[in-house]
């Protein structure tokens, strides 16, 4: 085997390895710097028009700001009123969850000989091995609800920072590269930034559109409180492939405990399935397009190994982040063949034809 190829693949394999040790390490402070800086890449044109009608760097950044913060809010009222309908069914939903839980109780008697009295013993240990203290529990969700403010105002003053100091950002990026490398740079920051947009105004798109679709398919399905699980189908749209996975789950089971036939099953998966094919073939072409190009291979493993290095929010952030990097493989020489491996194989020419006719309807 050749010297220099073995020398090279152990240096890629220790990249990662060191890559992935710091990202675990220092995962506290940098989930809050990547999230505020993406969001922050989001806000640039809207900062940007804002200082053309005359706004400085510093006032335009604010305002900004506070449009996150009231569209964020308005979700969580969204949210919020969605529930409140949902909670006046919540004795009846406990009390079915409650019928169900004993009949399997039954069913686990009958099949494995284990009495319902012996099942609740053993989940009482279960618990108490578990060390379910009730000071603990609170302790641990005080504990929770402060690091999520505190990571929550670091997240808006990165975003103002990120946003009013963005041009000394990219100096220093450019004052990296030898001048030969300059305008290659500034494709590279203008590509990835547009990325980042696209995906992200294309999900928040892609959001309000399923709203309306599992809304009105839940509707027909004849599912209490629709709106309420439409909303949570697509504000979990956010994680991808596992966040519509979880919330149809979710409006099944509670469908089931609220007493829920066979046929509303069967008509809440066949909403699911027809929601799905529309936004992959319909929607993601249209909406999103095909600037995140990336594998569907690459695609689920960054979210898997996202997950198991930043949790939730590296599920989030694994989509932008990554087509960030593919950018910059593409543009750097010696690692064009990685940006290969993490895209999709070319389409044909005309099987976007369409795709294109339909986006000059709105322009």
């Amino acid at each position: 085997m050749d010297k220099s190829l073995l020398s090279n693949t152990i240096k890629v394999l220790l990249f990662f390895i060191l890559s992935t040790c710091i990202l675990f390490i220092g995962r506290e402070f940098l989930i809050p710097v990547a999230l505020a800086g993406v969001l922050a890449i989001l806000l640039i044109p809207m900062n940007r028009w804002l200082e053309r009608k005359g706004a400085n760097r510093g006032v335009a950044s604010i305002c900004c700001v506070l449009a996150l913060i009231l569209a964020i809010g308005g979700l969580f009222a969204l949210l919020a009123w969605q529930m409140s309908s949902f909670a006046e069914d919540l004795g009846q939903v406990k009390e079915q969850a409650s019928n169900m839980l004993n009949k399997l109780r039954q069913f686990i008697s009958d099949s494995l000989g284990i009495s319902p009295e012996k099942q609740q013993e053993m989940m009482e240990k279960q618990q108490s091995s578990g060390g379910g203290d009730a000071s603990k529990m609170v302790g641990s969700v005080l504990s929770a609800l402060m690091g999520i403010s505190v990571n929550t105002i670091l997240v808006l003053v990165y975003i103002f920072l990120f946003l009013y100091f963005r041009n000394h950002f990219k100096k220093f990026i450019l004052m990296l590269v030898p001048a030969a490398k300059k305008a290659e740079t500034e494709i590279i920051i203008q590509e990835s930034s547009q990325v980042v947009q696209k995906y992200l105004s294309g999900l928040a798109t892609m959001i309000l559109i399923l709203w309306v679709m599992y809304g009105i398919g839940f509707s027909i399905a004849g599912v209490k409180h629709a709106l309420f699980f439409a909303v949570l189908c697509g504000l979990l749209e956010i994680v991808p492939f596992v966040g519509n996975i979880t919330g149809t789950a979710v409006t099944v089971l509670v469908s089931l405990a609220q007493g829920g036939d066979t046929q509303l099953i069967v008509g809440i998966l066949i909403v699911y399935a027809l929601v799905q094919f529309i936004q992959t073939y319909v929607l993601e072409p249209l909406v999103v397009g095909a600037e995140v190009n990336i594998n569907p291979v690459f695609t689920i493993l960054s979210l898997v190994a996202a997950e198991m290095v930043w949790g939730i929010g590296g599920m989030v952030l694994a989509i932008p982040l990554l087509g960030i990097v593919k950018i910059v493989c593409d543009h750097v020489e010696p690692l064009k063949p990685y940006g290969f491996l993490l895209g999709s194989e070319p389409k044909k020419k005309k099987s976007g034809d369409w795709v294109k006719r339909v986006k000059g309807w709105f322009k």
